[in-house]
Protein backbone atom coordinates (compact mmCIF):
# COMPACT_ATOMS: atom_id res chain seq x y z
CA UNK A 1 0.00 0.00 0.00
CA UNK A 2 1.19 3.49 -0.92
CA UNK A 3 0.45 6.27 1.58
CA UNK A 4 0.03 9.77 0.15
CA UNK A 5 0.53 12.27 2.97
CA UNK A 6 -2.31 14.76 3.40
CA UNK A 7 -1.32 17.90 5.30
CA UNK A 8 -4.02 20.06 3.77
CA UNK A 9 -2.13 21.44 0.76
CA UNK A 10 -2.02 20.25 -2.84
CA UNK A 11 -4.05 18.22 -5.30
CA UNK A 12 -3.49 14.83 -3.74
CA UNK A 13 -6.21 13.11 -5.70
CA UNK A 14 -4.29 13.47 -8.98
CA UNK A 15 -1.37 11.56 -7.46
CA UNK A 16 -3.70 8.89 -6.10
CA UNK A 17 -5.47 8.53 -9.45
CA UNK A 18 -2.16 8.04 -11.25
CA UNK A 19 -1.16 5.17 -8.97
CA UNK A 20 -4.65 3.65 -9.21
CA UNK A 21 -4.51 3.87 -13.00
CA UNK A 22 -1.30 1.84 -12.81
CA UNK A 23 -3.02 -0.77 -10.65
CA UNK A 24 -1.55 0.10 -7.25
CA UNK A 25 -3.44 0.70 -4.02
CA UNK A 26 -2.84 4.25 -2.83
CA UNK A 27 -4.53 5.99 0.11
CA UNK A 28 -4.58 9.66 1.03
CA UNK A 29 -4.01 9.98 4.76
CA UNK A 30 -3.31 12.44 7.54
CA UNK A 31 -2.80 9.61 10.03
CA UNK A 32 0.82 9.05 11.07
CA UNK A 33 -0.01 5.45 11.98
CA UNK A 34 -1.17 4.71 8.44
CA UNK A 35 2.04 6.24 7.09
CA UNK A 36 3.97 3.92 9.37
CA UNK A 37 2.10 0.87 8.09
CA UNK A 38 2.48 1.70 4.41
CA UNK A 39 4.94 -0.05 2.10
CA UNK A 40 5.80 3.23 0.35
CA UNK A 41 5.17 6.87 1.15
CA UNK A 42 4.63 9.91 -1.08
CA UNK A 43 4.97 13.53 0.08
CA UNK A 44 3.34 15.74 -2.59
CA UNK A 45 2.44 19.38 -2.36
CA UNK A 46 1.91 22.82 -3.81
CA UNK A 47 1.91 26.15 -2.02
CA UNK A 48 4.16 27.96 0.45
CA UNK A 49 7.08 26.14 2.06
CA UNK A 50 6.59 27.64 5.56
CA UNK A 51 2.88 26.84 5.68
CA UNK A 52 3.46 23.28 4.53
CA UNK A 53 6.20 22.65 7.09
CA UNK A 54 4.02 24.10 9.84
CA UNK A 55 1.17 21.78 8.92
CA UNK A 56 3.47 18.76 8.81
CA UNK A 57 4.84 19.53 12.27
CA UNK A 58 1.42 20.25 13.79
CA UNK A 59 0.16 16.84 12.75
CA UNK A 60 3.31 14.85 13.48
CA UNK A 61 3.47 13.84 9.83
CA UNK A 62 7.01 15.23 9.61
CA UNK A 63 8.19 12.57 12.07
CA UNK A 64 6.18 9.87 10.31
CA UNK A 65 7.79 10.73 6.97
CA UNK A 66 11.29 10.87 8.41
CA UNK A 67 10.74 7.53 10.14
CA UNK A 68 9.56 6.01 6.86
CA UNK A 69 12.67 7.27 5.11
CA UNK A 70 14.92 5.95 7.89
CA UNK A 71 13.22 2.56 7.81
CA UNK A 72 14.38 1.89 4.27
CA UNK A 73 10.95 1.88 2.64
CA UNK A 74 10.78 3.82 -0.64
CA UNK A 75 9.67 7.44 -0.18
CA UNK A 76 9.00 10.03 -2.87
CA UNK A 77 8.69 13.80 -2.65
CA UNK A 78 6.90 15.71 -5.42
CA UNK A 79 7.27 19.45 -6.18
CA UNK A 80 6.89 21.24 -2.82
CA UNK A 81 7.37 17.81 -1.26
CA UNK A 82 10.86 17.69 -2.77
CA UNK A 83 11.66 21.20 -1.53
CA UNK A 84 10.63 20.29 2.01
CA UNK A 85 13.13 17.42 1.97
CA UNK A 86 16.01 19.93 1.89
CA UNK A 87 17.59 21.72 4.84
CA UNK A 88 15.93 25.09 4.39
CA UNK A 89 14.04 27.45 2.10
CA UNK A 90 14.30 31.19 1.54
CA UNK A 91 10.64 31.49 0.53
CA UNK A 92 9.02 34.24 2.65
CA UNK A 93 12.01 34.27 5.02
CA UNK A 94 14.36 31.49 6.06
CA UNK A 95 12.59 28.29 7.15
CA UNK A 96 13.89 24.86 8.14
CA UNK A 97 12.95 21.80 6.13
CA UNK A 98 13.17 18.09 6.82
CA UNK A 99 16.92 17.93 6.19
CA UNK A 100 17.03 14.73 4.16
CA UNK A 101 19.20 16.46 1.55
CA UNK A 102 21.74 19.27 2.00
CA UNK A 103 20.91 22.53 0.31
CA UNK A 104 18.71 25.62 0.26
CA UNK A 105 15.59 26.30 -1.80
CA UNK A 106 15.82 29.71 -3.49
CA UNK A 107 13.75 31.76 -5.92
CA UNK A 108 14.63 31.56 -9.59
CA UNK A 109 17.14 34.16 -10.67
CA UNK A 110 15.75 37.02 -12.77
CA UNK A 111 16.80 36.02 -16.27
CA UNK A 112 13.87 37.66 -18.09
CA UNK A 113 11.76 34.50 -18.09
CA UNK A 114 8.26 34.15 -16.73
CA UNK A 115 8.03 33.06 -13.10
CA UNK A 116 6.57 30.68 -12.05
CA UNK A 117 8.27 28.18 -14.32
CA UNK A 118 5.19 26.46 -15.69
CA UNK A 119 4.95 23.91 -18.46
CA UNK A 120 6.85 21.12 -20.18
CA UNK A 121 10.62 20.86 -20.17
CA UNK A 122 13.17 18.20 -20.97
CA UNK A 123 15.31 16.99 -18.09
CA UNK A 124 18.73 15.34 -18.17
CA UNK A 125 18.70 12.26 -15.97
CA UNK A 126 21.33 10.22 -14.17
CA UNK A 127 21.14 6.73 -12.70
CA UNK A 128 18.11 6.52 -10.42
CA UNK A 129 15.31 3.96 -9.96
CA UNK A 130 12.74 6.51 -11.17
CA UNK A 131 14.18 6.88 -14.66
CA UNK A 132 15.38 3.48 -15.76
CA UNK A 133 17.18 3.91 -19.08
CA UNK A 134 15.37 7.15 -20.00
CA UNK A 135 17.93 9.94 -20.38
CA UNK A 136 15.88 12.97 -21.44
CA UNK A 137 12.15 12.65 -20.72
CA UNK A 138 9.88 15.67 -21.06
CA UNK A 139 8.02 16.47 -17.83
CA UNK A 140 5.65 19.07 -16.38
CA UNK A 141 6.75 21.77 -13.92
CA UNK A 142 4.94 24.39 -11.83
CA UNK A 143 7.23 26.26 -9.41
CA UNK A 144 8.78 29.62 -8.55
CA UNK A 145 11.48 28.26 -6.23
CA UNK A 146 14.13 25.65 -6.88
CA UNK A 147 17.36 24.14 -5.61
CA UNK A 148 20.11 25.45 -7.85
CA UNK A 149 23.01 23.46 -6.42
CA UNK A 150 22.99 19.95 -5.00
CA UNK A 151 25.93 17.62 -4.50
CA UNK A 152 26.49 15.40 -7.53
CA UNK A 153 26.16 12.51 -5.11
CA UNK A 154 22.42 13.20 -4.79
CA UNK A 155 21.52 14.83 -8.12
CA UNK A 156 19.31 12.51 -10.19
CA UNK A 157 18.21 14.99 -12.87
CA UNK A 158 18.75 18.59 -13.92
CA UNK A 159 16.80 21.05 -16.03
CA UNK A 160 17.52 24.44 -17.57
CA UNK A 161 15.19 27.42 -17.28
CA UNK A 162 17.43 30.45 -17.56
CA UNK A 163 19.63 28.64 -15.05
CA UNK A 164 20.43 25.04 -14.35
CA UNK A 165 18.46 23.69 -11.40
CA UNK A 166 17.91 20.35 -9.73
CA UNK A 167 14.94 18.50 -11.21
CA UNK A 168 15.26 15.33 -9.11
CA UNK A 169 17.31 13.93 -6.24
CA UNK A 170 17.92 10.43 -5.01
CA UNK A 171 19.68 8.78 -2.09
CA UNK A 172 18.98 5.08 -1.74
CA UNK A 173 15.30 4.67 -0.90
CA UNK A 174 14.71 8.44 -0.74
CA UNK A 175 13.70 10.05 -4.04
CA UNK A 176 12.12 13.33 -5.07
CA UNK A 177 11.15 15.29 -8.18
CA UNK A 178 10.65 19.03 -8.62
CA UNK A 179 8.31 18.27 -11.53
CA UNK A 180 4.93 16.54 -11.30
CA UNK A 181 5.19 12.95 -12.59
CA UNK A 182 1.41 12.54 -12.17
CA UNK A 183 0.96 15.35 -14.74
CA UNK A 184 3.80 14.28 -17.05
CA UNK A 185 1.96 11.89 -19.32
CA UNK A 186 3.32 8.44 -20.11
CA UNK A 187 6.86 9.34 -19.01
CA UNK A 188 5.60 10.36 -15.57
CA UNK A 189 3.48 7.25 -15.24
CA UNK A 190 6.52 5.11 -16.00
CA UNK A 191 8.38 6.88 -13.19
CA UNK A 192 5.56 6.25 -10.72
CA UNK A 193 5.41 2.60 -11.78
CA UNK A 194 9.15 2.20 -11.18
CA UNK A 195 8.78 3.78 -7.76
CA UNK A 196 5.87 1.49 -6.88
CA UNK A 197 7.77 -1.64 -7.95
CA UNK A 198 11.29 -0.76 -6.79
CA UNK A 199 12.73 -3.25 -4.31
CA UNK A 200 16.34 -2.14 -4.08
CA UNK A 201 18.15 -0.45 -1.21
CA UNK A 202 21.41 0.60 -2.86
CA UNK A 203 22.18 4.29 -3.23
CA UNK A 204 21.79 5.78 -6.69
Amino acid sequence: MIAIIDYGMGNLRSVQKAFEFLGFKAVITDDAAVVGQADRVVLPGVGAFSDAMARLRETGLDRAFLEAAASGKPVLGICLGMQMMFERSEENGLHDGLGLFPGTVTRFEDRGLKIPHMGWNTIVTRDCPLFGAEKSPCVYFVHSYCVAEVSDEFTAATCDYGQTFTAAVCRGNVMATQFHPEKSGDAGLRMLRRFALWQGVAAC
